[in-house]
């Protein structure tokens, strides 16, 4: 269990604190509501951007790293399509350091013409160097096209098309960074061995005389159900066919991701799943295989994925997953299945609750998910989760008129 207490302060800023008993470590996590959901369509990429932006310095602190070296500590961020999220860990005495150098880069950020073209130029060699440049790289891009219609998921977090990011001005990523880097829009959370008094007077002292934006959440338009089938045959230069199905699913709290995370475990779960057993070991069609969820706040996707040995057929393949599909429809999942897969899950939570930075980082998340009790209670979500509940929403989710299909690299003569 984690021990949590949290405040509001008065200009919005969420503080969530940890009593942290087990370690000399300390951790700050300091998630923004903000992620590649925000973005205008015609301006998109801008929360990937400004993970790199926030690194380069402000007015009173020119190179964030340097005092954060100086006080033992490590920090790092990551942005997806819901929240961008910096982490800090440093030994606890330094606290306060951390503190100091996030409230600052929340009000300071000095984005100067130089600046803004330096790291333009880094988001786009990593949209050349992951995306463009490499076989497979628009999958997600191609993917997302067809299975979000409205919602802001249609684009990738790295940005719908090099050019948003090459043509942003100075105005429009100062608009960006005034609007959702604000404290209103942000959860602090902090574990460290130090008394809870204590670490939410600091976050007082340094966020406190943050004024508020009086910041108003997007209201973002909802996805339209699926109501047929949709495919798209996809030519390229790529060492081997592929093939990739999305499902439809529920929100990040709803049944359907715990049960169809539970699923994709089942049929993924390494050389024990159900895909790689029968498909790669047994049958020898795929040279690799995959099924997960994307795990977001809004309604998110499952997918299944492999990829072609040569004497495969892009219709043997997809016969093939739809084959393993239908059966988790007709046949009920034993015991031993649901326990193995609930059991992993388990050991991941109790392994990740050694480190105090996840501690942290979940902290954050399950606050923005606006359930913070699920950091104690998730496990027993999935302890709860049943054969017949396995059953019943592959049923209801792998249905063709819920599916997106991509035909990756497919030859003319297959």
């Amino acid at each position: 269990m984690i021990s949590y207490e949290k405040i509001v302060l008065d200009n919005g800023l969420t503080v969530v604190v940890h009593r942290e008993n087990a370690s000399l470590m300390a951790a700050v996590n300091i998630l923004y509501r903000v992620g590649a959901r925000n973005e205008d369509p015609s301006r998109t990429g801008f929360a990937h951007l400004f993970e790199h932006l926030m690194f380069r310095g402000t007015k009173a602190v020119p190179d964030f790293d340097e005092p954060l070296q100086r006080a033992c500590g490590e920090n790092n961020a990551f942005t997806n399509n819901d929240y961008t999220d910096f982490y800090i860990t440093l030994p606890k005495d330094n606290v306060e350091t951390a503190l100091w150098l996030e409230s600052d880069r929340m009000q300071g950020l000095e984005i100067t013409p130089d600046v803004l073209e330096t790291e333009k130029h880094v988001v786009l060699e990593e949209f050349n160097q992951r995306y463009l440049n490499v076989p497979y790289g628009d999958t997600w891009f191609l993917l997302r096209e067809m299975a979000y219609k409205v919602h802001p998921y249609r684009w990738p977090t790295i940005g719908l098309t090099p050019e948003h990011i090459a043509g942003a001005s100075s105005a429009d990523v100062e608009a960006f960074y005034h609007r959702y880097y604000q404290p209103d829009n942000a959860i602090l959370s902090i574990a460290a061995d130090m008394d809870v008094d204590r670490m939410f007077g600091l976050a007082e002292k340094w966020f406190g005389g943050i004024p508020s934006s009086g910041f108003r959440a997007d209201k973002l338009p909802a996805e339209p159900v699926q109501r047929e089938a949709c495919r798209l045959n996809h030519i390229a230069n790529v060492p081997a066919d592929s093939i990739t199905i999305a499902f439809h699913m529920g929100d990040r709290l709803s049944g359907d991701f715990y049960r169809l995370d539970l699923i994709s475990d089942m049929l993924a779960g390494g050389t024990s799943g159900r895909l790689y057993q029968r498909l790669i070991k047994e049958k020898r069609l795929l040279s690799s295989v995959n099924a997960y969820i994307t795990g977001d706040v809004d309604p998110g996707l499952f997918v299944v994925t492999g990829l072609l040995q040569p004497s495969t057929t892009l219709a043997q393949a997809e016969e093939e997953l739809w084959s393993e599909l239908n059966l988790l429809k007709s046949e009920h999942v034993g015991d031993y299945d649901m326990e193995k897969v609930k059991n992993k899950f388990e050991a991941n939570t109790i392994f990740g609750e050694l480190n105090v930075m996840n501690k942290a980082m979940n902290l954050g998340f399950y606050e923005m998910l606006g359930e913070l009790e699920l950091i104690n209670n998730e496990v027993e979500v999935y302890r709860s989760v049943t054969a017949h509940d396995v059953q019943m929403t592959a049923e209801k989710i792998f249905r063709p008129e819920n599916s997106c299909t991509l035909l990756y690299g497919m030859n003319t003569d297959k």
